[in-house]
């Protein structure tokens, strides 16, 4: 038998043609052996390959489903196993959500602001209010300290004045009214005319001469007066009237120090206000000048132009000495709380929007403090002493510096306000913020599909996009600082030039993931 199952199916034709012979016995299957009859036939070896291979296949179709099955068993458990534990996380989850939060530690945590305790909340509010309080004072203490200190900046502040007509109005009352005090314009008249009178007269001639006094005495006044006002309105006033801010500074600083050599001590009228003395000397030469030669007999003259009474000294001295003590460091004390209660706040973002808030609030105050003061300064100056018109010039004058750095702090409070907010973790701003990126890069992807590109320039400007956005935001807050006067023409052009500036620098800047597709120009290869 052994030697059958190693034929090879090249020999089943032959055994096909043993199966068609006649000599074979009926009813017979081909290779039958016959063990009745005695005698042996052989079967065909094709016939025992085939079916060998049958049982084979069989066998190994079997092997291989038990394999499937019991990998498919495998998988299913698996399966099960990854339902079941996830299953149990989503109930979890749902426990958690469900439940009220734990309690926040008591302690803070490095880990954020959410660690921090209350009291740090409380610690923050309290620094910004210090700090909102302080800002008023430090403006006014840094305009004192360099507008009172400084003789320069005195005469710089008071200097346009001379060409003020309101000013110039009152200077030249009251330089005729000093001069025609000092002179005796109405003496000098009547000696003149009782001296012709000696020389012999007649008595209707004499009548005559005695109704000339008055009209000589109002006719030379007016002379003089005349003269006074031509000088005060020409352009050498205004040196003189530096000069005489010069000497006034100088009086009023020792007047402040409590000199007891000032002008207040040594006043008789009690006053304090700018030097007239230098203002009648150039007068004297301009009247002496134009042929008015009786100007030449005005003796010299210390008078000042009122501005204060001598009871608000006292009162003026304690403020002067509190300015030169902290008006320096005042304004960068109010700073540093500001930025101190913003920095120890549970969130920072909220706590910079409500220290610009209060900061913008505090500038809000004074400015609506100078306007009160103004109303309080012309009820307690009299008119008789100094005119509403100039009461109120040189307070406005006085104030003008502090009005526009107020305004100027206000606008950058209420500035820095809005920035915080727009670029801050909350709802509203986050969807501004969603909308406009997405219309911009509508509009750089339409540019795009039309040919027009930034290029390196867009990506460059992408990489440094902080840095300019801080630099136009340094120069908008440069602008409003040092442009004088601020008004709100100038702080509405400002605002619209930096939005400009911003929403152009948006459109040119090429973001790396839009550069990077650009520079993707072949397809990625088939995957093999």
């Amino acid at each position: 038998m052994g030697a059958r199952w190693l034929l090879s199916e090249d020999h089943q034709q032959d055994g096909a043609d043993d199966d068609t012979r006649p000599n074979r016995a009926a009813g017979s299957e081909p290779g039958h052996v016959d063990l009745h009859k005695g005698r042996r036939s052989f079967r065909s070896p094709s016939c025992e390959c085939g079916e060998l291979r049958r049982v084979v296949e069989r066998m190994s179709l079997d092997q291989h489903d038990d394999d499937w099955r019991a990998r498919l068993a495998q998988l299913e458990s698996e399966n099960a196993a990854l339902r079941a534990q996830l299953e149990s996380e989503n109930a979890a989850l749902r426990a958690q959500m469900e439940s009220p939060p734990p309690a926040a530690p008591a302690t803070a945590t490095v880990s954020g602001y959410r660690g921090r305790s209350r009291w740090w909340t409380a610690l923050a509010a309290t620094l910004i209010v210090i700090g909102c309080l302080l800002a008023p004072l430090a403006v006014i203490g840094g305009w004192g300290k360099t507008t009172l200190t400084d003789t320069n900046a005195f005469v710089a502040t008071y200097a346009p004045l001379a060409h003020d007509p309101v000013v110039q109005s009152y200077v030249v009352d009251q330089a005729s009214t000093a001069i025609n005090t000092n002179l005796d314009v109405e003496q000098l008249t009547s000696d003149v005319i009782d001296g012709i009178k000696a020389l012999g007269v007649r008595p209707r001639a004499s009548v005559a001469l005695d109704a000339l006094k008055a009209p000589a005495t109002q006719g030379i006044q007016d002379l003089i007066r005349n003269g006074v006002n031509a000088f005060v309105t020409s352009d050498a006033f205004a040196q003189t009237w530096e000069r005489a801010l010069q000497i006034s500074h100088k009086q009023l600083l020792a007047t402040l120090n409590n000199d007891p050599n000032a002008l207040i001590a040594a006043s008789a009228d009690g006053t304090i206000g700018v030097q007239l003395g230098p203002i009648v000397e150039d007068v004297k030469a301009a009247l002496v000048a134009r042929g008015i030669n009786i100007a030449a007999r005005v003796p010299p003259i210390d008078r000042t132009i009122p501005i204060a009474q001598s009871d608000q000294i006292p009162t003026v001295q304690a403020a002067y000495r509190l300015i030169i003590a902290i008006g320096t460091w005042l304004p960068w004390v109010a700073l540093i709380f500001l930025a101190a209660g913003v920095l120890v706040a549970r969130r920072r973002s909220m706590a910079l929007v409500w220290a610009a808030i209060g900061l913008s609030a505090s500038m809000l105050v004074l400015l609506i403090g100078f306007g009160i003061g103004r109303a309080m300064l012309l009820t307690s100056v009299p008119s008789a002493l100094v005119p509403s018109s100039v009461t109120t010039l040189l307070y406005d004058t006085a104030t003008a510096a502090m009005k526009d750095t107020a305004l100027s702090a206000l606008v950058l409070g209420v500035a820095l306000a809005i920035i915080a907010w727009l670029a801050g973790p909350f709802r509203a701003p986050s969807r501004l913020r969603a909308l406009y990126n997405d219309g911009i890069a509508g509009l750089r992807r339409n540019a795009e599909q039309h040919g027009v590109t930034t290029g390196r320039v867009g990506a460059w400007t992408f990489a440094q996009r902080r840095v300019l956005h801080v630099i136009i935001a340094l120069a908008a807050a440069a602008a409003v600082i040092l442009l004088r006067p601020l008004s709100g023409e100038a702080i509405a052009w400002i605002l619209i030039l930096s939005v400009v500036l911003l929403v152009v620098l948006s459109l040119v800047e090429r973001p790396a993931v839009e550069a990077g597709t650009e520079r993707q120009g072949e397809p990625l290869p088939a995957a093999s």
